[in-house]
Protein backbone atom coordinates (compact mmCIF):
# COMPACT_ATOMS: atom_id res chain seq x y z
CA UNK A 1 0.00 0.00 0.00
CA UNK A 2 1.23 3.02 -0.86
CA UNK A 3 1.70 6.78 0.99
CA UNK A 4 -0.95 8.32 -1.17
CA UNK A 5 -3.65 5.05 -0.99
CA UNK A 6 -2.93 5.32 3.63
CA UNK A 7 -3.60 9.33 2.64
CA UNK A 8 -6.98 8.78 0.80
CA UNK A 9 -8.18 6.06 3.25
CA UNK A 10 -7.11 8.05 6.46
CA UNK A 11 -9.23 11.05 4.58
CA UNK A 12 -12.13 8.74 4.44
CA UNK A 13 -11.84 7.51 7.94
CA UNK A 14 -12.04 11.24 9.03
CA UNK A 15 -14.28 12.38 7.04
CA UNK A 16 -16.58 9.74 8.02
CA UNK A 17 -16.44 10.27 11.56
CA UNK A 18 -16.84 14.11 11.10
CA UNK A 19 -19.77 14.07 8.89
CA UNK A 20 -21.52 11.47 11.31
CA UNK A 21 -20.50 13.72 14.34
CA UNK A 22 -22.20 16.99 12.38
CA UNK A 23 -25.16 15.32 11.55
CA UNK A 24 -26.18 14.03 15.29
CA UNK A 25 -25.25 17.36 16.41
CA UNK A 26 -27.46 18.77 13.62
CA UNK A 27 -30.38 16.12 14.94
CA UNK A 28 -29.46 17.70 18.68
CA UNK A 29 -30.53 20.69 18.49
CA UNK A 30 -33.78 21.99 19.45
CA UNK A 31 -36.40 21.81 16.55
CA UNK A 32 -38.39 25.04 17.36
CA UNK A 33 -37.65 26.25 13.25
CA UNK A 34 -35.89 25.20 10.44
CA UNK A 35 -32.18 24.19 9.95
CA UNK A 36 -32.33 26.87 6.86
CA UNK A 37 -33.69 30.18 9.19
CA UNK A 38 -31.09 28.70 11.81
CA UNK A 39 -28.16 28.75 9.51
CA UNK A 40 -29.42 32.15 8.02
CA UNK A 41 -29.14 33.64 11.19
CA UNK A 42 -25.67 32.04 11.83
CA UNK A 43 -24.50 33.74 8.62
CA UNK A 44 -25.84 36.97 9.52
CA UNK A 45 -24.24 36.76 12.99
CA UNK A 46 -20.49 35.44 11.25
CA UNK A 47 -20.76 37.83 8.09
CA UNK A 48 -22.50 40.61 9.24
CA UNK A 49 -26.09 42.24 7.62
CA UNK A 50 -26.38 41.08 4.16
CA UNK A 51 -29.27 41.80 1.26
CA UNK A 52 -32.21 39.34 0.65
CA UNK A 53 -30.49 37.83 -2.80
CA UNK A 54 -27.16 37.33 -0.91
CA UNK A 55 -28.74 35.27 1.94
CA UNK A 56 -30.56 33.00 -0.47
CA UNK A 57 -27.77 32.37 -2.31
CA UNK A 58 -25.52 31.06 0.58
CA UNK A 59 -28.85 29.07 1.82
CA UNK A 60 -28.91 27.58 -1.84
CA UNK A 61 -32.39 28.79 -1.96
CA UNK A 62 -34.70 30.95 -4.20
CA UNK A 63 -34.87 34.54 -3.45
CA UNK A 64 -39.04 34.68 -3.19
CA UNK A 65 -38.37 32.01 -0.77
CA UNK A 66 -35.84 33.58 1.35
CA UNK A 67 -38.12 36.70 1.17
CA UNK A 68 -40.60 34.39 2.65
CA UNK A 69 -38.00 33.00 5.01
CA UNK A 70 -37.15 36.72 6.10
CA UNK A 71 -40.37 37.73 6.54
CA UNK A 72 -41.21 34.95 9.46
CA UNK A 73 -38.19 35.55 11.34
CA UNK A 74 -39.14 39.56 11.21
CA UNK A 75 -42.36 38.86 12.99
CA UNK A 76 -40.37 36.60 15.73
CA UNK A 77 -38.60 39.35 16.57
CA UNK A 78 -35.23 37.70 15.25
CA UNK A 79 -34.00 40.20 12.37
CA UNK A 80 -34.90 43.28 10.88
CA UNK A 81 -34.90 45.14 7.65
CA UNK A 82 -32.64 48.37 7.41
CA UNK A 83 -31.83 50.76 4.53
CA UNK A 84 -28.33 50.64 3.12
CA UNK A 85 -26.54 53.91 3.99
CA UNK A 86 -24.61 54.13 1.05
CA UNK A 87 -27.49 53.16 -1.35
CA UNK A 88 -31.50 53.64 -0.37
CA UNK A 89 -32.37 51.40 -2.71
CA UNK A 90 -30.87 48.42 -1.16
CA UNK A 91 -32.53 46.83 1.76
CA UNK A 92 -30.07 44.68 4.45
CA UNK A 93 -31.71 41.94 6.58
CA UNK A 94 -29.92 42.84 10.15
CA UNK A 95 -29.89 40.21 13.32
CA UNK A 96 -31.78 41.98 16.22
CA UNK A 97 -30.49 41.78 19.75
CA UNK A 98 -32.83 38.28 20.47
CA UNK A 99 -31.33 36.83 17.04
CA UNK A 100 -28.12 37.46 18.10
CA UNK A 101 -28.91 36.29 21.82
CA UNK A 102 -30.58 33.03 20.02
CA UNK A 103 -28.24 32.25 17.86
CA UNK A 104 -25.40 32.32 20.51
CA UNK A 105 -27.80 29.83 23.01
CA UNK A 106 -27.99 27.83 20.07
CA UNK A 107 -24.35 27.63 19.48
CA UNK A 108 -23.37 27.28 23.33
CA UNK A 109 -25.49 24.47 23.74
CA UNK A 110 -24.28 22.87 20.98
CA UNK A 111 -20.35 23.58 22.09
CA UNK A 112 -21.65 21.90 25.59
CA UNK A 113 -23.12 19.14 24.22
CA UNK A 114 -19.45 18.15 22.55
CA UNK A 115 -17.84 19.50 25.94
CA UNK A 116 -19.87 16.56 27.56
CA UNK A 117 -18.96 13.98 25.13
CA UNK A 118 -15.14 15.18 24.88
CA UNK A 119 -15.44 14.86 28.98
CA UNK A 120 -15.95 10.94 28.52
CA UNK A 121 -12.91 10.61 26.66
CA UNK A 122 -9.60 9.62 28.11
CA UNK A 123 -6.37 12.06 29.08
CA UNK A 124 -4.53 10.53 25.97
CA UNK A 125 -7.52 10.56 23.43
CA UNK A 126 -8.03 14.56 24.83
CA UNK A 127 -3.93 15.28 23.99
CA UNK A 128 -5.09 13.78 20.50
CA UNK A 129 -7.92 16.05 20.10
CA UNK A 130 -5.94 19.02 21.51
CA UNK A 131 -2.77 18.16 18.97
CA UNK A 132 -5.55 17.96 16.14
CA UNK A 133 -7.06 21.24 16.85
CA UNK A 134 -4.70 23.70 14.03
CA UNK A 135 -5.73 20.79 11.38
CA UNK A 136 -9.71 21.49 12.52
CA UNK A 137 -9.41 25.09 12.46
CA UNK A 138 -7.99 24.91 9.01
CA UNK A 139 -10.66 22.56 8.01
CA UNK A 140 -13.03 25.19 9.21
CA UNK A 141 -11.23 27.88 6.98
CA UNK A 142 -11.19 25.84 3.78
CA UNK A 143 -14.77 24.88 3.89
CA UNK A 144 -15.58 28.65 4.74
CA UNK A 145 -13.59 29.81 1.71
CA UNK A 146 -15.13 26.72 -0.41
CA UNK A 147 -18.42 28.47 0.53
CA UNK A 148 -17.28 32.22 -0.35
CA UNK A 149 -15.88 31.16 -3.73
CA UNK A 150 -18.97 28.74 -4.56
CA UNK A 151 -21.54 32.03 -4.06
CA UNK A 152 -19.96 34.38 -6.02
Amino acid sequence: MGRQDATRRASTAIGSVLYGLATRAVRRLPRDMSLTSAATLATLDRTGPRRITDLAAIAGVTQPAMTVLVRVMEESGLVERRGEPSDKRVTLVCLTEAGTSYVRERRRAGVQAFAGLIDKLTDAEVQALSAALPALQHLAELDSEDREGSKQ
